[in-house]
């Protein structure tokens, strides 16, 4: 039975860094955001500040925890160990300014998901602003590397910059720091080639069709590609929103593999075969050390896994329900509409609980 006693005491440690070491592995804790959408805050406690609506996340170099805030469209840095938080780009205005100087004067429009490449740069990708942007690891400035700000479908063949997408959502590095959107709007994934700056259609036609098992990545074409993670290795693991699906996108042979969603909305399946369950508008995908796929099946407020080695789905977080907590117990934990998801390399599970304002985390076994 959970007790607010022990609520607070884990809580407390989670805030000086201990939260991975001194809590069960099914037990939730908030480690950021107090539950309202303002006032923005450019630092303080992260679990006394406002997270307004946190979608994609990941860790750093610098192993800080990175939070794409859309309710106040700035990027927020999360020191695990202290708790401290700070804004570290966006000046809390939406709009599309401030490229060539500090990324914190920048005027940013709902920065959705955001990675760091090889070499440390912070890249994110802005859905209302139709383009990705980086702010150099060394000198804070940031820059516009794709999308020219105008919706549409252009460019393939041509300068990242001077390309339109519509509406892209996620974005997955590979290990040549190359680039992969999801231009939901387009119903396609576009890749901007690192070395060159050119962008070009990676996969998908436009048409929001089903998208068949074994595919040739050439002339399939995807139900609304939401999600991308890659796995250091020769795959990407794609959400189709639309498409209630999860993917697997073999880069050296060039092929789409159905690995859960039987295509239908709805939230059942658990502990049965993985293609046979029902998803509900997945839009957030993260890779396990083991090769698990953890993803926000955001409609039915919980996050689920694909478990690689029995071929099933399960929900690792929340029951179906829509609430705000408590901490504690996972399936006991309500969530509502979560969009991010992000495994570290500890082992810990980061969750962005978009319309609760905070970020749980999840011990999960590694």
């Amino acid at each position: 039975m959970w007790n607010s006693g022990r609520k607070k005491s884990l809580l407390l440690l989670c805030l000086v860094g201990l939260c991975a070491v001194s809590s069960s592995a099914d037990d939730v804790l908030t480690v950021a955001g107090n539950g309202e959408e303002t006032p923005l805050q450019l630092k303080g406690s992260a679990t006394a500040v406002a997270v307004a609506q946190p979608f994609g996340l990941t860790t750093g170099p610098d192993g800080a925890l990175y939070v794409c805030e859309v309710g106040l469209h700035v990027i927020r840095r999360i020191d695990l160990q202290s708790g401290e938080s700070r804004v570290v780009a966006g000046s809390g205005r939406s709009g599309w300014s401030g490229d060539g100087g500090p990324a914190l004067q920048a005027s940013l429009n709902e920065p959705y998901e955001i990675r760091f490449d090889s070499r440390g740069n912070m890249i994110f990708v802005e859905m209302k602003n139709h383009l990705v942007r980086r702010v150099d690891a060394s000198t804070g400035i940031i820059s516009t590397i794709a999308g020219n700000g105008k919706p549409g479908f252009s460019g393939d063949g041509g300068p990242a910059t001077e390309a339109q997408l519509k509406q892209p959502h996620s974005i997955a590095l590979d290990k040549a720091d190359n680039i992969y959107i999801c231009d939901i709007g387009n119903h396609r994934i576009r890749m901007v080639d690192s070395a060159s700056g050119i962008i070009r259609t990676f996969a998908g036609t436009g048409e929001r069709a089903v998208t068949p098992d074994g595919a040739a990545l050439e002339g399939t074409p995807l139900n609304g590609p939401r999600a991308l993670d890659f796995d250091g290795g020769q795959s990407l693991f794609l959400a189709l929103r639309e498409g209630n699906a999860l993917y697997r996108i073999d880069l050296e042979k060039r092929t789409l593999h159905h690995l859960a969603g039987n295509g239908r909305s709805g939230y059942s399946g658990d502990g049965g075969p993985a293609r046979d369950a029902a998803l509900s508008g997945p839009k957030g995908v993260a890779i396990a050390a083991n090769g698990d796929v953890y993803f926000a099946d955001t409609e039915s407020h919980t996050v689920r896994v694909w478990r690689r080695a029995a071929q099933i789905v399960e929900t690792v977080v929340g029951n179906g329900q829509r609430g705000d907590g408590p901490d504690g117990a996972a399936e006991q934990c309500l969530m509502d509409r979560p969009h991010g998801v992000f495994v570290s390399k500890d082992g810990r599970l980061f969750i962005g609980d978009s319309n609760n304002h905070r970020v749980r985390m999840l011990k999960i076994a590694r």
